[in-house]
């Protein structure tokens, strides 16, 4: 009896397993070489490690199974922590963390009327141009009704 009753333990965490989805996050690096061979939109997430509502994004809004289908699908998504210290090359471009601890690459996508906030989420378009952004915290919702009217229009 008791091994009856771990066989069907076993089999819903294997299943639980199996059903739950996980966000597909890409280096700039193997984003570049994606694009190249498949162009299809990005979206940026630009976070800090001391932001709580950063931290809350991630363990929200990207663990929405309806927004993991629809960016795995048809999205490239890098997450990118504006304090990093490595030095990053995107399109034949070297981009460093040179400005008050603050990487030069999270200044070209996040910036808003010359300030950042925490967090920014960027989509930029097939062509690598900004199209959208949002500061502040996303909730899954308004990010899928922000991501389904962006693929209609851009896939036309």
């Amino acid at each position: 009896m008791k091994n009856i009753y771990l066989i069907i333990f076993l089999n819903s965490i294997l299943n639980f397993a199996q059903e739950s989805k996980k966000l597909t996050i890409y280096t700039f690096e193997e984003v570049e070489k994606l694009h190249q061979k498949n162009p299809r939109p990005h979206l940026f997430f630009i976070y800090t490690d001391w932001c709580k509502i950063c931290f809350g994004m991630k363990n929200t809004t990207f663990q929405n199974e309806q927004i993991i289908e629809i960016l795995n699908s048809d999205f490239y998504v890098v997450f990118l922590n504006a304090e990093t210290k490595k030095e990053i090359t995107f399109f034949g471009k070297s981009f460093k963390n040179t400005t008050n601890g603050i990487h030069d690459l999270a200044i070209i996508l996040a910036s808003k009327n010359k300030q950042i906030e925490y967090p920014t989420t960027v989509i930029v378009n097939k062509d690598l141009s900004i199209e959208l952004q949002f500061q502040g915290f996303l909730k899954s919702t308004k990010l899928k009704s922000v991501l389904e009217p962006f693929l209609m229009k851009n896939n036309k």
